[in-house]
């Protein structure tokens, strides 16, 4: 068997969400799909920082626009895979018969404002295209499987739940215990965290918002770090900066690096990420791994992520956000036992076990790991 894979966003060097996706994936594909064929498809001017079985090989493939409409598709009429698996939602118009497309979610129907015109036009038709033209889909959390059926009307037996894994702190060479926490005493602890892109999706007027009320009412000696480069709506996020009263506690650290985001993680006292709208959620897990209580919205799929180890409150109320962290911070006990349970949750979910179940599929076998992860919680 001949197993193309489109590895055009594993590689790209600053990564977040699907990127990061793309590459975990592949990585631990390669104990999963050691002695079978893999090509992995990249850009001509990109290099694959990994080393590979010497089954697999790396395939580049040039052009100077549409590289998956046009160039990965012709590569797809002339040499076809047996299959081919896009981890990146986008199928090309040529494939073959059996394609296996991960759906991340469809945030762009369920936050519309978050999102420029051109950007939802593409994505719905992307997404509604891949949907059709795969052979199965991963959908990355139930969530997303439903929001699939209820709003395109996928067929439930062409969808397949498997779970996104997390990164631990310790692939990146950093340990509990001797870690450099120079960069979070640079940013002044105690503080409260968000790690994401600084976009309207992800809330951050309302995490502002909800500091000032900490601030205000609470008199908490912390500052507010936010770590993640600007993406749509960062005007907003800066307008308000520039208006509330305790905007000098307010910190803006832009893309961190795997390390330092550990690092930052390791000294918070709360993970926030009370977003609108996720597939998934990886880094709710993250935080859950290193002791670090999370406040995350109670919609979408982050209650299913982040299971009974995290405090769910309304994204759309920066009243209730606030209330989620006080009760953190002010209740010792409650928090040690929101901290436990995270640790016990992330046993739950592990790119091993996100790739084996990839694998499977790629091969031709049904899954059933949805059921298995229902089955520990319940155990």
């Amino acid at each position: 068997m001949i197993v193309g894979i489109d590895a055009s966003r594993a590689f790209i060097k600053k990564r977040t969400g699907i990127e990061e996706y793309s590459y975990q994936v592949i990585k631990h594909l390669r104990q999963a799909l050691e002695s079978e064929q893999v090509i992995l498809y990249i850009r001509a001017d990109q290099e694959a920082d990994l080393d590979i079985p010497a089954a697999w090989k790396i395939q580049k493939l040039w052009a100077p626009r549409f590289w998956t409409q046009g160039r990965l598709s012709l590569e797809m009429l002339l040499h076809p895979p047996d299959v081919l698996f896009v981890p990146a939602h986008t199928v090309p118009l040529i494939h073959p018969k059996r394609t296996i497309v991960t759906i991340h979610g469809l945030e762009y129907e369920f936050c519309p404002a978050a999102y420029a015109w051109f950007e939802r036009w593409y994505m719905r038709l992307s997404i509604r295209f891949s949907c059709w033209a795969a052979e199965r889909i991963i959908s990355v959390s139930e969530n997303t499987k439903q929001d699939l059926m209820r709003t395109y009307a996928v067929p439930e037996e062409k969808i397949q739940v498997i779970y996104e894994g997390y990164s631990q702190n310790i692939e990146y060479g950093i340990s509990n215990m001797e870690l450099d926490a120079s960069m979070a005493i640079r940013h002044a602890k105690p503080y409260l965290l968000f790690i994401g892109r600084l976009e309207e999706r992800k809330n951050i007027v309302r995490i502002i918002e909800a500091f000032e009320i900490l601030k205000e009412r609470y008199h908490i000696p912390h500052t507010l770090v936010l770590a993640g480069k600007p993406g749509y709506g960062y005007s907003k996020i800066k307008n308000l900066q520039s208006t509330i009263k305790h905007r000098e506690a307010v910190i803006e650290l832009g893309y961190v690096s795997e390390q330092e985001k550990w690092e930052l993680f390791q000294e918070a006292d709360v993970f926030l990420f009370p977003t609108l709208y996720e597939g998934f959620g990886i880094p709710v897990l993250e935080a859950q791994s290193v002791g670090v209580p999370v406040v995350a919205s109670g919609t979408s799929s982050l209650p299913e992520v982040g299971g009974d180890a995290a405090v769910y409150v309304d994204p759309l109320n920066a009243e209730s956000i606030a209330l989620g962290v006080q009760k953190l911070l002010s209740d010792r006990s409650f928090r040690d036992g929101i901290i436990e349970k995270g640790k016990r949750n992330v046993e739950l979910f592990s790119w091993k076990k996100c790739a084996q179940a990839i694998a499977t599929l790629l091969r031709g076998s049904e899954l059933y790991c949805l059921r298995a992860i229902k089955d520990e919680r319940e155990s």
